[in-house]
């Protein structure tokens, strides 16, 4: 005897969208053995219905909230993009009770809080793993694996593109503009690469992945952000001269302020990583996740983590365990808030600053810059002298000190004589000095 089929409506036919419809498709008889009963695709919304988009004409509508509310749908997939429109159609559907796979983690590093409510308050399902780092499993771990664990750290590469830039340019010794083209070339940047090369999009990942790990609602906004694009060829030079290279990084993770509170910080920015470091050795548009946990310690999560195939695999992934919760009457994990940590701002967090500058090629330089970092108490770990005349370099490399003491350092480099130009600053993460 079948069992009554579960309805899922589909918001989104882009890269994603389409495979998921057609891994669905295909792998029919297998979902409902998974499941326990028959996925049906109950229609999918697109902008516009006209063309050959590839699936059956009648499954189609452009009018995605008339879907959501079909008595005959009990799951909406939604891969939109975007903000105001996903959030109108995902909290429609939690509000009815349908659950809800979304991989927007735009939409969820704003609006957690309000569509957890929505799915508390109607019993329904809110599932996301493909928002954080595409095929990846990292969510559910962090929400289920390790949900009697104290987890103290969550870092990693969560942006493909990039890390595909910055891979480029290391092996290849090309500057970031030349690199950011051939991304777009290979279809690995949009057209407009903005959310990407300035970390909005590994900022929007951050916030998710505290919030989880730390049991406290963290937003995009909490996050602090720099992007990769003032990166050069020559930071990637000196990078290997010191055994590192760089990363764009998200990092959260718990700290205790001087005065004995704790605090979580949440960070993306581009850093320099030891080459021993785990994160040093993923390249191209691999992501990965470090967790440190105290009982279970570091785990790493590796694997693509962007493009169609890849999403759609997590997307689906939460759909079988949504459907399961239909059929048999389960519900899945809810939000974990009651910590209710404070985020610490930037300046707080103790890092390590590498600066590179162009100086003035006279004597008593050098003394001059170390005073500035003395006067704020930083430590220089090594200091590296380049060039000389009109193309005199000098990189230095701190130990750990507070943030704002570092940035402090670094605005008044900017005032003195003998520095004509700060070139970079970057932070060094993965060691502990």
């Amino acid at each position: 005897m079948t069992s009554k089929p579960i309805g899922v409506a589909v918001l989104g036919l882009g890269n994603v969208g389409s495979e998921v419809v057609r891994i669905l498709t295909e792998n029919a008889d297998d979902f409902e053995a998974r499941v326990g009963a028959p996925l049906e695709i109950r229609g999918i919304a697109v902008r516009r219905v006209d063309g050959d988009r590839g699936v059956p004409a009648e499954l189609l509508t452009d009018d995605p909230a008339d879907l959501v509310g079909r008595d005959d749908v009990d799951i909406v997939v939604e891969v939109l993009g975007g903000i105001d429109i996903p959030r109108k159609l995902v909290l429609s559907a939690l509000e009815k009770g349908k659950s809800v796979i979304t991989a927007n983690k735009a939409l969820l590093a704003e609006y957690t809080g309000e569509l957890a409510d929505a799915a508390e308050k109607s019993r329904a399902d809110l599932y996301f793993e493909a928002a954080v780092a595409g095929a990846i499993p990292v969510v559910r771990p962090l929400m289920q694996s390790l949900a009697g664990d104290r987890v103290n750290k969550v870092a990693g590469i969560v942006n493909g593109t990039t890390n595909f830039i910055l891979s480029a340019m290391d092996e290849t010794g090309a500057d970031y503009a030349e690199t950011l083209a051939e991304a777009g070339r290979l279809g690995y940047a949009e057209a407009d690469p903005t959310a990407d090369v300035e970390g909005y999009d590994a900022a929007s990942k951050a916030a998710i992945l505290a919030s989880i790990a730390f049991h406290t609602r963290v937003t995009a906004g909490d996050v602090y952000r720099e992007g990769i694009s003032k990166i050069t060829s020559d930071d990637l030079e000196t990078a290997k001269s010191l055994d590192c290279t760089i990363k764009l990084l998200a990092i959260c993770e718990r700290i205790v302020t001087p005065k004995g509170k704790e605090r979580i910080s949440a960070r993306v920015y581009p850093a320099l990583v030891p080459l021993n470091h785990p994160l040093a050795s993923v390249n191209g548009a691999f992501n990965a996740v470090v967790v440190e946990a105290e009982a279970a310690g570091r785990l790493m999560f590796y694997g693509q983590g962007a493009g169609g195939a890849p999403t759609a695999s997590a997307v689906l992934g939460d759909l079988v365990m949504a459907a399961r919760n239909k059929f048999y009457g389960g519900r899945g994990p809810l939000e974990s808030k009651y910590a209710k940590l404070k985020v610490a701002p930037m300046g707080d967090i103790l890092t390590r600053y590498y600066v590179s500058m162009q100086v003035a090629d006279k004597p008593g330089v050098l003394a001059t810059v170390a005073a500035e970092f003395s006067k704020r108490d930083v430590s220089i770990s090594t200091v590296r002298q380049q060039g000389s005349g009109d193309g005199a370099r000098l990189v230095v490399v701190t130990h750990l000190a507070a943030d704002s003491a570092l940035s402090d350092t670094v605005a008044s480099l900017e005032q003195l004589d003998v520095v004509v130009h700060v070139a970079s600053v970057l932070r060094l993460e993965g060691t502990t000095v």
